[in-house]
């Protein structure tokens, strides 16, 4: 099994770098392989506690190399829910990368334990008669102190259902869990893993290098 590593998150900051320089990433340093991955951005400010910049992905094997390239930057620059990631905001990010594996049926929505199994529930919205679904990662619920229930419902309001939820409606959701591997880095590691292996530290354009 392939698991997430640095080399992965090495290749995601090589890729935002990049794009803000406009030029190519280097090749990475990892084999080709097929899995569902997501791409997680946090900011760091002042020692506080990480905060989501970005965070997309697939449920869907892709192709390791093309799917952390697209995704490191659809997620820094295109989650609907933050503003592009800036480039004079690198030095305060780190990066997440996870390669999800295990994908398993359960039998009902609580079927699954915190801080093991991502989820993916899917569900009928009974006032207009669509198909809604949503996902967190393994860590999400166990990250926010959330009970099953209560990130279930986070999930209900994230696939855009706005209607009253009840327990009728959990009880109809079909629920996915899987499981994950990630690997974590922040840009002052990914500097540092630079020079060790390529002899240089990164430069960005217009973005002063922190002492």
């Amino acid at each position: 099994m392939v698991s997430a590593n640095k080399e992965m998150v090495a290749y995601c900051f090589d890729t935002l770098v990049a794009h803000y320089n406009s030029e190519e990433a280097p090749p990475p340093a990892f084999d080709e392989g097929q899995h569902p991955l997501f791409v997680t951005w946090k900011k760091v400010l002042n020692g506080s506690e990480p905060r989501l910049r970005g965070c997309i992905g697939t449920l869907e094997a892709r192709c390791l190399i093309n799917g952390f390239r697209d995704y490191a930057l659809t997620s820094a620059l295109r989650d609907r829910r933050f503003p592009p990631i800036q480039a004079k905001e690198l030095p305060y990010l780190e990066c997440t990368v996870s390669i999800l594996t295990d994908y398993e049926a359960a039998n009902h929505y609580l079927d699954w334990e915190i801080g093991k199994h991502g989820i993916i529930i899917e569900f009928t919205d009974p006032d207009y008669n669509t198909r809604r679904s949503a996902t967190y990662l393994p860590e999400v619920a166990a990250n926010e102190g959330w009970t099953k229930t209560e990130a279930i419902d986070s999930l209900i309001r994230k696939a855009a259902y706005n209607g009253p939820i009840t327990e009728s409606l959990r009880r109809r959701i079909r629920l996915t869990r899987y499981q994950s591997t990630l690997f974590t880095m922040h840009y002052n590691e990914y500097v540092s893993f630079v020079k060790d292996t390529r002899g240089a530290a990164p430069s960005i354009l217009g973005v002063k290098p922190r002492n």
